[in-house]
């Protein structure tokens, strides 16, 4: 992999160059972060942080380092998402464990945590938090870190992902006050029990969207735990719905939604006797969580209709 310089003279690939040829490969293929993917993936291969790259740029390159990159070259070229070919995503400031098991979190859905800490700071102390399509536990753990007297359930249809999930509790050190339950969203739940916080990031893409997404979610991503039938509204509606029955009367319910569903979701939540209705805006300026305040009572969830993916 070294070429003539004009002088003759064989030209090594050092750091700073096989960043940019990968920055460049990258580009012309239009991904969305050419030069942090080339960056991530250099990192993984030579085994140096982002900055010491831009201290050791000249350092050449052994066969082996080479080697290694141009296998994660190829992946990424194949669409696969940077994050499942180092096997990781940081959330809320947290390293979490990532595969093809579970959708990638994203800094979007931190807004969900935010959420779910600021609307129940009444209980910092000691509460009970249910985490819907729970995934790779982002949500779950990184509320559990910040509120370390909470007992948190975390749910999820796909026993792979809760294992993923499971695994990213132990590794971050929330396992002790976690537990896992495996099945389609209240359906794994003890009929007495009850919590101050019900969250939630199912799947929220209408059907007729997912050929317009990219291709690396589309493609890598469990479909399972992205499309959420005709609307993108289904299994939101049933988690409205049913945590009426599990939330304790002045609960908080918080619930991650699509771009443009927020007034949607809002009428859900009012059908429902939801009060205190809220919006939280992402990063990106979208109404991304509406969140509401649950009434006193209500019907048993339904524990019948189909299940929802991991997210």
């Amino acid at each position: 992999m070294s070429a003539p310089s004009e002088s003759g003279a064989v030209e090594a690939w050092t750091v700073q160059r096989v960043l940019s040829w990968a920055t460049e490969d990258f580009r012309a293929r239009s991904f969305e972060s050419p030069r942090l993917d080339a960056e991530l993936l250099l990192s993984e291969s030579i085994g140096l942080d982002r900055v010491r790259l831009i201290i050791e740029a000249k350092r050449p390159l052994s066969p082996a380092e080479l080697a290694k990159f141009r296998e994660l070259i190829k992946r990424r070229r194949s669409g696969e998402p940077v994050a499942y070919i180092l096997g990781r995503r940081e959330f809320f400031g947290l390293v979490f464990r990532v595969d093809s098991r579970v959708i990638i979190p994203r800094p979007d859905t931190e807004a969900l945590v935010e959420v779910a800490l600021e609307r129940t700071r009444s209980h910092s102390m000691y509460g009970r938090m249910l985490d819907l399509c729970t995934g790779s536990g982002a949500v779950a753990v990184a509320f559990a870190k910040q509120r370390p007297t909470w007992r948190v359930t975390a749910s999820d249809v796909s026993a792979d992902a809760l294992q993923l999930a499971q695994e990213n509790a132990l590794r971050l050190g929330t396992i002790f006050g976690m537990s896992f339950c495996a099945g389609d969203l209240f359906a794994a739940l003890a009929a007495e029990q009850r919590f101050e916080l019900v969250t939630a990031n199912p799947p929220y893409i209408p059907d007729a969207e997912l050929q317009a997404i990219s291709r690396e979610i589309r493609e890598f991503e469990p479909a399972l735990a992205l499309v959420g039938g005709p609307d993108g509204l289904d299994v939101v509606r049933r988690v409205v719905a049913g945590s009426r029955a599990v939330l304790e009367p002045g609960g908080v319910l918080a619930v991650e939604v699509h771009y443009d569903q927020a007034g949607r979701v809002r009428q859900l939540l009012e059908a429902e006797g939801f009060s205190s209705i809220e919006t939280r805006r992402d990063y990106g300026g979208h109404e991304r969580v509406v969140s509401g305040t649950a009434p006193a009572g209500g019907a048993a969830p339904d524990r019948t209709r189909p299940a929802q993916g991991p997210v």
